[in-house]
C-alpha cells in the first residue's frame, strides 16, 4: 500500500532507526548480522564461504557439535534427549510426528489452541486418529482452554500442544505433567524462557523466529521415543535414523544451521534464558499497558493467556488499519500487519527485538491516536 495516499501520516524514521516486527523470518541481532556478513566469504580462515563447507568435514561437524553443546547448556538438557537438526519448517513435523511416534491405529491427543494448532490437527489427521482434548474455537481463540477442561486419553501415543499461537496472541504459561509423552510445537517462543524439559517427550521449533533464518527445524526428542521407522516412511524423515547419523543422514540445511549456531551463542552471551524471559516480559508488559490505556487500540485476548512474544491487537476503527500500517512503515516500523486469517495488528517481540523498538512503536501509536483517535 502506497504511503503517498496519506501524506499527513508520513513521519520520518528517527536517526535511520528500523525495527522489523515480522512474525518470521524475523529480525536478527545486529551483532549476528555483522558476523554473518564478515564470515560469509571466508569462514574461519578456510578461504571458503560457510556456504561451501562439506557437511562431512571436521570443521562443519565441529560447528554442529558446538551448536548442540550450547543448546544443551541453555536448556540444561538431560542426557537422555537427542538434538536433531532437520530440514524444513515446523509444518513438516505436523505429519511426521504421528508417522514417527504412533503405532498403527494408535491415536494422539491434541489441544486446539489457535490457528497453528488447527493446522497441526488437520495434517496429523491425514495419518492417524486424533482426540481433541479441548478447544478455544468457541471463544474465537481469544483465551486458552483451562487445564481442568482437557479430556485426556491415557492410551494416546502422545499429547500435542502449541506453546505460542502467533496468529492469535496466546501462550501456554505452564506445561502440565502428562501420563503420555507431551509434544510441543515451540516454533515462536523457543528459547524465550526456561523450560521444564523433563516434562516433554519431544519439542520442535522452526528456526526463523528466535534461531536465525528459515530452512531449519530443531527437534529435541527423548531416547525412548526413537523407534524404527514404519514401512513407507522415507529414511530422512525418520527421527531414529537421523539420530543415528547425528542429523547427517543427508546434507543438513547448512547455512540455516550456521545461523542457528550464532544465535545460540548470542543468547548465551546475553545471559541465557532467564535474561531472555526478563527482557521479554519488560517489552510485552510495556506494550500491553499502552494498549490497555488507549481508547483507539484494544486487545481481545484474556490477560492471563496473552503472549509476551506475539502481541496481537486491533484498532477500534478498523477502517484506519491501512493508514496505520502505511504510516508505521514510513516511521521505520515494519511488518505490523496481523496474520491473514485474523487481521488486525501484530507486533512480534522475539529475542532480537530490543526494548527501544517497543518504545518507538508506542511513541508512534500514541502520536497516531492523537491524530486519529
Amino acid at each position: 500500500m502506497a504511503c503517498s495516499c496519506f501524506p499527513e501520516d508520513r513521519p520520518a524514521a528517527r536517526g535511520g532507526e528500523r525495527y522489523n516486527f515480522a512474525a518470521g523470518p524475523a529480525m536478527l541481532p545486529p551483532a549476528v548480522q555483522a558476523q554473518i556478513r564478515d564470515e560469509l566469504p571466508d569462514w574461519q580462515g578456510s578461504g571458503l564461504s560457510v556456504l561451501e563447507q562439506p557437511f562431512t568435514g571436521a570443521p562443519f561437524k565441529g560447528l554442529m557439535q558446538q551448536a548442540e553443546q550450547d543448546l544443551r547448556a541453555l536448556l540444561a538438557l538431560p542426557p537422555n534427549y537427542r538434538v536433531l537438526f532437520l530440514h524444513g519448517g515446523a509444518s513438516c513435523q505436523f505429519g511426521l510426528l504421528p508417522m514417527n511416534l504412533l503405532a498403527p491405529g494408535q491415536s494422539a491427543d491434541y489441544l486446539e489452541s489457535g490457528h497453528w494448532a488447527t493446522k497441526a490437527i488437520a495434517e496429523a489427521r491425514r495419518h492417524a486418529p486424533l482426540n481433541i482434548i479441548a478447544s478455544g474455537q468457541g471463544n474465537g481463540f481469544t483465551a486458552l482452554p483451562e487445564p481442568g477442561e482437557w479430556r485426556l486419553d491415557p492410551q494416546a501415543g502422545y499429547c500435542h500442544v502449541t506453546s505460542n499461537e502467533t496468529a492469535n496472541g496466546l501462550q501456554l504459561q505452564e506445561f502440565p505433567q502428562s501420563q503420555v509423552p507431551l509434544v510441543a510445537d515451540m516454533t515462536s517462543d523457543f528459547l524465550t524462557r526456561p523450560l521444564p524439559v523433563e516434562r516433554f517427550g519431544l519439542i520442535y521449533a522452526s528456526a526463523q523466529k528466535n534461531l536465525g533464518v528459515a530452512g531449519l527445524c530443531l527437534l529435541i526428542v527423548r531416547d525412548d521415543l526413537l523407534r524404527p521407522p514404519r514401512a513407507g516412511l522415507p529414511s530422512p524423515f525418520s527421527y531414529a535414523l537421523q539420530a543415528e547419523q547425528q542429523s547427517r543422514l543427508c546434507t543438513p540445511p547448512s547455512f540455516a544451521l550456521y545461523c542457528a549456531a550464532l544465535m545460540l551463542r548470542w543468547i548465551g552471551q546475553q545471559g541465557g534464558l532467564e535474561a531472555m524471559a526478563h527482557a521479554g516480559r519488560a517489552k510485552s508488559q510495556l506494550l500491553y499497558r499502552g494498549i490497555d490505556a488507549s481508547d483507539l487500540y484494544h486487545c481481545r485476548q484474556r490477560p492471563a493467556d496473552r503472549s509476551p512474544v506475539s502481541v496481537c491487537f486491533q484498532l477500534r476503527d478498523e477502517l484506519l488499519l491501512p493508514r496505520f500500517l502505511a504510516a508505521a512503515g514510513q516511521a521505520g516500523l515494519f511488518n505490523l500487519q496481523g496474520h491473514g486469517a485474523v487481521g488486525g495488528i501484530r507486533a512480534s517481540l522475539y529475542n532480537a527485538m530490543p526494548l527501544a523498538g517497543v518504545e518507538r512503536l508506542l511513541e508512534f501509536m500514541r502520536d497516531f491516536e492523537r491524530r486519529h483517535g
